[in-house]
């Protein structure tokens, strides 16, 4: 029912507009809705305008769209149909750009149906764009999130860790809604545990999300809490994560597949030295220069939470646990190490998420700054 109540872009587009609105689940303390509202702030900030419209599903849109702009739709395909389903025909009577983000190397043959409701769509790593290309050829655009454009939360709420100033924090950040098989939360540990043992002087900290509404998962991870390792669950105001960030001297994240990586892009972005999975849509603003990359292999996909069960056939990385544990231990022990990888890392990811590629993308479908 959804699809046959949800507007559908009209073909072929309006060949120019004057500025753009986003929409998508602004309010939704998601990756996604982190994403759209990365892609409104960049859009402000690059002149193009700052129209807003709020989707959820089972609600009209909220907020409102010049008649001369462009529109970014912040929302994947299968959801488009549920929240455009209560949308007035208007909406889409123009440029309208998608912005779509995957974890795998294919995207379900499903995903196709969502060109219905957009001319073009933006991928934040060219990992996505080469699984989506084949749904939608000739319609993918490579376009990161202008994280570097605007500034960072400042963190101004004591996170309550009691962390004495000689202790070097390693940091985990992930939500168990989005696969805890694929953030591999684990391995981190694993790899954690063979770089330092039971050390005092070393502290891994592992920040959830998510555990009420999965507990058989949160309950593996809290089983690894100890001396030195502390699990915190729950949603946090943006301040509070911004002084956990502000606090960590290394992040980690041993992920079998990323479709961008929102947290290492701010850690990064922060200084902060990252060490990570070499592979997938983390690479869109890390190198072998600019963070510690840790090796793999790939390997089907095992995901007991079901949500990768359309695709048998899919891979994703295996982590190195030696590697990743070789790593921490060369930054947990040297100072000037974790400065100067810090000080590449944010070189390297501001230079890449610099909303260069956004402004770039605008111009190229016709749309104008309104300054």
């Amino acid at each position: 029912m959804a699809r046959v109540l949800a507007p559908k872009a009209v073909f072929p587009p309006p060949p120019a507009s004057r500025g753009i609105a986003v929409a998508g689940e602004l309010n939704a303390a998601t990756g996604l809705g982190e994403a759209a509202r990365s892609l409104l702030a960049g859009a402000r900030d690059l002149g193009f305008g700052g129209d807003s419209v709020a989707l959820s599903v089972g609600r009209a849109p909220q907020g409102r769209v010049s008649e001369d702009a462009a529109l970014l739709l912040a929302v994947n395909a299968p959801s488009l149909p549920l929240m455009l389903a209560r949308a007035v025909p208007g909406l889409l009577r123009r440029r309208v750009i998608g912005s779509w983000a995957w974890e795998l190397p294919v995207v379900p043959e499903s995903w196709a149906a969502g060109g219905r409701y957009v001319h073009e769509v933006w991928a934040p790593s060219a990992f996505v764009a080469q699984a989506l290309e084949p749904v939608l050829p000739g319609r993918v655009r490579v376009v990161p999130y202008p994280l570097a454009l605007h500034a960072l939360p400042v963190g101004d709420e004591d996170p309550g860790l009691d962390l004495p100033s000689q202790i070097v924090v390693t940091l985990m950040v992930l939500s168990l809604g989005s696969s805890a098989a694929r953030k591999n939360p684990l391995a981190g540990v694993a790899a954690f545990k063979r770089a330092f043992a039971d050390r005092t002087d070393q502290r891994l900290i592992i920040k959830l999300q998510g555990a009420a509404a999965y507990p058989h998962e949160a309950a593996r991870i809290e089983a690894m809490a100890g001396p030195n390792i502390q699990v915190i669950s729950g949603v946090w105001p943006k301040a509070r994560m911004a002084t956990l960030m502000e606090c960590a001297d290394i992040v980690l994240s041993l992920h079998r597949a990323e479709g961008f990586g929102l947290v290492l892009a701010e850690a990064m972005l922060r200084g902060k030295p990252v060490v990570a999975t070499g592979w997938s849509g983390n690479l869109a603003f890390m190198d072998e220069s600019s963070a510690a990359l840790i090796g793999y292999r790939l390997v089907k996909v095992e995901d007991e939470s079901g949500i990768y069960a359309s695709m048998p056939d899919a891979c994703w990385a295996e982590p190195d646990i030696g590697h990743a544990a070789e790593w921490l231990r060369k930054l947990g022990d040297d100072c000037a190490l974790r400065q100067k990888l810090g000080g590449k890392a944010r070189n390297h990811a501001a230079a890449v998420l610099n909303g260069d590629a956004m402004g770039r993308a605008l111009a190229a479908n016709g749309v104008e700054p309104l300054a």
